[in-house]
């Protein structure tokens, strides 16, 4: 049996060698730079030392992980971690959606194009310029908002220094830097809906709402899952760029996320590498669930066709 599987794993190589060949960099590339260092995940159990190295450091068990389960910061950081990704899952995961179905509504082509190709340009800028942007029009004394509020008698607010506002303001901002880039998967997906249903519903007297409630959407729902499920995979793993550039003392409270704890913590204060890779760890265990469920969910509510495996 063992033998019969090789020589049809052998023959499917030789019929499609060339596929073979062009995966082989992407498979080199995952297990040299993702797969290989998942060794190193071993520093988790242990006092590491840099100059011990992995193997000479003592063991301490589950020493790392109780010491971060009593801290209140990393408990303060895995809360804000939480309400970050429920924002972008309630919010900002929707957006790109939306943002699809709209493009392809629209009959004007110069238009369509205009609107793809300005909703794309922020995907390519980088944190660190974007929040150069952000700074200037959230800054009280010369920027654009306050300005605009000072016209209708408003006064100047530091909104970036306020806790109150720095939750709305990450997530508006991750929506205007990711939209138009997210948007092209939904929009590649539309393009495959078959154009017959559309003309047989525009016969029977639907409307454009009626053509995207009854034809569109279902049409990209198996699409809709697998982001899903992608995103749930990612759902804490905040924008690390995003939130350093962002973040500043006075809203530490709400802003300092697992990755940003895991840099205070592992690399700019102690150099703690052992508690930073036990707090990476319980990310990564805890997004690895999560896809495991949602996975499941969705291939139950779509009867078997809307999940990864």
């Amino acid at each position: 049996m063992a033998k019969d599987r090789r020589g049809q794993l052998g023959k499917r190589i030789r019929n499609h060698l060339d596929l073979y060949l062009l995966f082989l960099p992407v498979a080199a590339w995952y297990i040299v730079f993702c797969y290989i260092p998942m060794g190193g995940l071993v520093i988790a159990f242990k006092n590491f030392s840099p100059m011990k190295g992995i193997m000479k450091s003592p063991w301490v068990g589950w020493k790392n992980f109780n010491y971060l389960f009593s801290m209140q910061s990393f408990a303060a950081a895995f809360r804000n971690t939480l309400i970050f990704s429920v924002q972008k899952i309630l919010f900002a995961f929707p957006m790109p959606i939306i943002f699809a179905l709209l493009l392809n509504e629209m009959v004007n082509l110069k238009a369509k194009r205009f609107v793809q190709t300005v909703s794309y340009l922020p995907h390519f800028i980088s944190w660190s310029a974007a929040g150069g942007i952000i700074y200037m029009l959230l800054t009280p004394q010369t920027g654009a908002l306050n300005n605009l509020f000072a016209l209708f008698g408003g006064g100047g607010k530091n909104y970036i220094g306020i806790s109150a506002y720095f939750r709305r303001i990450v997530l508006f901002s991750h929506i205007w830097k990711s939209l138009g880039w997210s948007a092209i998967v939904f929009l590649a997906a539309i393009t495959g809906v078959d154009e017959q249903l559309y003309e047989a519903a525009y016969i029977d007297g639907a409307g454009r709402l009626q053509r995207i409630w009854h034809i569109t959407l279902p049409g990209i729902i198996p699409t809709v899952c697998v982001m899903l499920i992608m995103q749930m995979g990612n759902i804490l793993n905040i924008n690390f760029d995003q939130i350093f550039i962002l973040a500043n003392d006075m809203v530490l409270d709400v802003a300092e996320t697992i990755d940003y704890f895991v840099y205070r913590v592992g690399l700019a204060s102690a150099n703690n590498f052992s508690r930073a890779t036990a707090a990476g760890m319980i990310k990564s265990c805890i997004g690895l669930v999560l896809v495991i469920l949602t996975n499941t969910i969705t291939k139950k509510m779509s009867d078997g066709e809307g999940g990864i495996w």
